[in-house]
């Protein structure tokens, strides 16, 4: 008996599903997912696929490609957005709107699970307990704003481990951006009370804190204390500093993403503004993936959908379009952040001022983009030519290793591809294998390759997402040969392998390209293809190098006491500060370090014995 597929397999579906709602996906032959849809009555949506008119191009191709239907049944029609939301994000179908770059975003963290609490950048899940103020838009924008909350409100900022073996004020205390409560400059009562304004200022409070510390500035004036009065004057100017730097202070905007798209020839940008506590904190702009034929507010409900799925929505969205779903989007924020939001298209005043200033925005933005995308494309299609590849790459991997004199060993993979750097595709390899010889480079790409393509291959099929098109390494002939050998073995020659060799005293302009079979070639000096291949090199590189020194920098933090068996913080922190450092502890005479505060006996018996090779 045939297969059923397209209408066929719709129509036999449609027959045993429920009226209420869920989630329906539609698969292909291989099982992969095509389309995540949502319904308020599975069986009347589903059955609108085996009609034989009435759709689009991309709906028609999409239902002759479905082998296979699956479908989820929930309690509402909420629950069924948030779902499809969810599964679009996680399976990424070829017919969804998608959004591209989902990187979490940055906020300030104000710590509370410590006595001394610190304030420091935060990214990523927010299980530390604590005060969440943001998202900024980047993390320029955080770092800017940390370092001027540092020099109005004096918190710490070092880890607590830091914290703990600090026997002197750090750097910090000297250029007035911290308290220094770690050597006791300010009392624990003090350190509170610069908590508590940071945490109202943060909150919004702002006029409050400044009239705390004017009213400082004033007594301590008045007691002639000019340097605390001083003190008190600094921190008054950084404060307005931020204020200014927000650039907007607008008082019916308390807490609000600000979200608009602008739509030309079939690609869209959308544009995302925050403001909380009356302060803009930055912009980004999105590019989603979509048919040409999607409206732009069919791409923005989409897209709010997916961009709110693990961040928290704010209480107020404000949108370039009307949406035919808004209301349903706006439960659905509302069910997932325990309180209610608002979406609101303006149509007047000082927040359709706000929403017009962000598709402006969108507007300049789409148009750079769908320059450099043009640029990109025939950049790729000259690649393609210059390799001899059936098409253009649409993923490209390149590789360096990084180490120096055998240590720290570290493998870095980038990504490129039509939109540039994928930087959420990079991947650091640490060299594991305790047969690889410290500094063969050889060796390290055999171990870098095998575990990458490896993976790759008992994990995905040919042409996914992140399946390659094209492999650079950097290296000539003898790297080439290893890194083909690798795929040799795994069944995976027929991926396209280039090693670019560094030229003549490392000189750029002058690499030679090598192919396994083939000779090796030059470029010409003013080739825009040799120009992109050595931005690709030269990011792999960075990106190995970096992975290198914070392997070495981790290396060298490592404090030698952190290996001696019962040296706690305290008694880390004690030794510490009687001798200054762990080389003098290392150093010190068992009758000295007997003479440490918390230290016993039998304790620097055992500490003398570490660093003199006594062990028994």
């Amino acid at each position: 008996m045939p297969e059923l597929q397209g209408i066929k397999l719709i129509e036999e579906k449609v027959a045993t599903l429920p009226t209420g709602p869920g989630v329906y996906r539609m698969l292909d032959g291989d099982g992969t997912v095509l389309y995540v849809g949502k319904a308020k009555n599975l069986k009347a949506r589903v059955r609108s696929y085996a009609r034989s008119t009435g759709h689009n191009n991309r709906i028609l191709r999409m239902i002759k490609a479905t082998r296979d239907m699956e479908f989820i049944r929930t309690e509402t029609e909420t629950d069924a957005l948030l779902l499809e939301a969810n599964l679009i994000k996680k399976l990424r179908p070829r017919y969804n709107i998608l959004l591209r770059d989902d990187k979490s975003f940055p906020y300030i963290l104000l710590a509370d699970d410590h006595a001394v609490p610190q304030l420091i950048k935060h990214r990523g899940a927010r299980r530390r307990p604590g005060s969440y103020f943001g998202p900024f838009a980047s993390a320029g924008a955080v770092n800017r704003s940390l370092n001027t909350l540092q020099r109005a409100f004096l918190l710490r900022s070092c880890s607590d481990s830091v914290y703990e073996s600090r026997t002197r004020p750090c750097l910090l205390f000297q250029i007035k951006r911290c308290s220094a409560p770690c050597t006791g400059e300010i009392s624990h009562a003090d350190y509170g009370e610069l908590v508590g304004q940071a945490h109202d200022f943060l909150k919004g409070d702002s006029r409050a804190v400044q009239k705390q510390l004017v009213e400082k500035m004033e007594t301590a004036s008045a007691r002639l204390d000019f340097e605390g009065a001083a003190a008190a004057r600094d921190r008054i100017r950084a404060l307005t500093y931020v204020q200014q730097e927000s650039n907007i202070n607008l008082s019916d905007i308390g807490e609000a993403d600000v979200i608009a798209i602008a739509n030309q020839g079939g690609a869209s940008c959308v544009q995302v503004f925050f403001f909380r506590a009356g302060q803009n904190l930055g912009n980004k702009a999105y590019f989603p993936r979509h048919d040409r034929d999607r409206s732009p507010a069919e791409i923005l409900e989409a897209f709010i959908g997916q961009f709110y799925d693990d961040r928290p929505a704010p209480a107020l969205i404000l949108v370039s379009e009307k949406m035919t779903g808004a209301a349903l989007l706006a439960d659905a924020l509302s069910l997932r952040a325990g309180s209610k939001v608002s979406l609101h298209c303006p149509q007047r005043g000082s927040k359709q001022a706000l929403v017009n200033m962000a598709e402006q925005n969108a507007r300049e933005a789409l148009a750079r983009h769908v320059a450099e995308s043009d640029n990109q494309r025939r950049l790729l299609e000259d690649v393609a030519e210059t390799f001899d590849l059936e098409a253009p790459p649409q993923r490209i991997e390149v590789f360096d290793n990084s180490h120096l004199q055998g240590t720290n060993q570290i493998g870095g993979m980038i990504v490129a591809g039509s939109e540039g750097f994928v930087k959420n595709q990079y991947r650091k390899f640490n060299i594991k294998n305790d047969d690889t010889v410290p500094g063969d480079d050889y060796a390290m790409m055999r171990e870098v390759f095998t575990r990458r393509y490896g993976r790759l291959a008992r994990e995905h099929k040919p042409g996914s997402e992140t399946w390659p098109d094209l492999i650079l390494v950097d290296g000539g002939r003898g790297q080439l040969n290893v890194a083909h050998d690798v795929l040799a073995e795994l069944g995976l020659e027929d991926i396209a392998l280039v090693g670019v060799a560094k030229g003549p005293d490392r000189d750029a302009g002058r690499e030679r390209f090598f192919r396994h079979g083939a000779n090796d070639f030059m470029l010409p000096t003013n080739s825009p293809v040799l120009y992109y291949l050595q931005r690709l090199r030269d990011e792999a590189h960075r990106f190995a190098i970096g992975g290198h020194r914070a392997k070495r920098q981790k290396d060298l933090r490592r404090n030698a006491l952190d290996q001696i068996s019962g040296i706690g913080n305290s008694r880390k922190r004690a030794l510490l500060h009687h001798f200054g450092s762990a080389r003098a502890v290392a150093r010190a005479a068992l009758a000295d370090l007997e003479k440490v505060d918390g230290i016993s006996a039998k304790m620097a018996k055992i500490i003398y014995d570490h660093f003199h090779g006594e062990r028994h």
